[in-house]
């Protein structure tokens, strides 16, 4: 593993990376926080939400399970808590 290198972020946060990631970990911090209903899921998920326009419980509706294992982010794990969040806001997801 590669020993931690500083960087900083556009907005002048200051951290140590080991990888080629460019995510700086307090901007990521702040864009999660805003996610709400999504919170409980892990940050690529969000991520990947964020990426297909997904920022209600109700636009994960015109989505299949299928549909939304095939986005990058997205894993078997993310379905169970997506149910939830659907089924607290009284929908579902497409049927196949």
């Amino acid at each position: 593993m590669k020993s931690p290198s500083e960087r900083q972020c556009k907005k002048g946060h200051r951290y140590l990376k080991s990888s080629n990631c460019p995510t700086c970990p307090t901007c990521e911090k702040e864009r999660l926080a805003q996610h709400g209903a999504f919170s409980t899921l892990a940050a690529p998920a969000q991520r990947a939400l964020e990426h297909h326009g997904i920022v209600q419980a109700k636009d994960l509706c015109a989505y299949s399970e299928k549909e939304l294992l095939q986005w990058h982010g997205i894993g078997p794990s993310s379905i169970p808590k997506l149910k939830i969040i659907l089924q607290e806001a009284g929908l579902q997801l497409k049927q196949e």
